[in-house]
């Protein structure tokens, strides 16, 4: 199974950091949170990726090019400039960078990389948002219920768009950051089926608009209740609260440490 991760935002909120490097790259315990996602996705045996690369996605290819060495035991001759690998940690990932447009929106950035996906299901996520979802339970339940799209339902302040939920866990509907009572919200941490992808119009098209919209319409969304530790890393204060976190040695995220 693949993961789509969308890291080609700009990060306006944060910019204190995103002005130098997208904002998936801004770090936590001195590793990017894409690759916190990564490890996330990887502990439940999800270790190929598509990332939608666009503002400064050279970063984000720079990193990956450069991980085997970064993590590795090296040997260096520097008068001839032989180099030899004595012992490397990398993780087992396949890594698909695609160029998505550094204007494009999350539905565009999607169908931009659906060619790279195949025909089956496939993980998608925003790389900026941290949880301890249980992802393989998430992809059982997405099987079991045979719809085209599920989505973690969260409940955390309300800011967020809100997702309205039949006692049959179908969502009926989908309101985009609504100024009344917050309910379930979206976040993220969604597994679809490639059809999902003829919601979306093209590069205009926002990911948490029409397309979810539609399919809820439709009756093809269903909702993963999620009831767990999951934050986004929208500000300085939330890059500080999954910092402090990170240094207690108890991030509720770092589920690949589990036995």
């Amino acid at each position: 199974m693949k993961a789509v991760i969308l890291a080609g935002g700009l990060g306006t909120r944060i910019a204190e950091e995103s002005d130098r490097k997208p904002k998936p790259m801004v770090e936590v315990g001195g590793r990017p949170l894409l690759w916190h996602i990564m490890k996330m996705y990887s502990r439940h045996g999800i270790n190929d990726f598509v990332i939608c690369l666009g503002y400064k996605g050279y970063v984000i290819k720079e990193f990956f090019f450069n991980y085997h060495h970064h993590t590795a035991d090296l040997e260096i001759n520097l008068g001839t400039g032989e180099h030899r690998v004595l012992n490397s940690q990398a993780e087992p990932w396949r890594i698909t960078l695609i160029e998505t447009g550094e204007d494009t929106l999350t539905g565009g950035r999607l169908k931009r990389v659906a060619p790279h996906l195949g025909s089956e299901t496939f993980c998608m996520t925003y790389g900026d948002g941290l949880s301890d979802i249980d992802i393989s339970a998430e992809v059982a339940f997405h099987r079991k219920h045979g719809k085209l799209a599920t989505v973690a339902a969260v409940q955390p302040p309300g800011r967020f768009g809100v997702l309205n939920i039949d006692p049959t866990q179908r969502v009926t509907s989908f309101e985009e950051k609504p100024s009344d009572e917050i309910g379930w919200i979206n976040g993220g941490f969604f597994v679809l089926e490639p059809k999902a992808i003829d919601y979306i119009d093209g590069d205009q098209t926002s990911w948490e608009r029409e397309p979810l919209s539609n399919i809820a319409r439709d009756g093809e969304l269903q909702a993963f209740h999620h009831t767990g530790f999951w934050q986004p890393c929208d500000t300085l204060r939330d890059k500080r609260e999954l910092e402090k976190l990170w240094d207690s040695g108890q991030a509720p995220w770092r589920t690949w440490d589990a036995k």
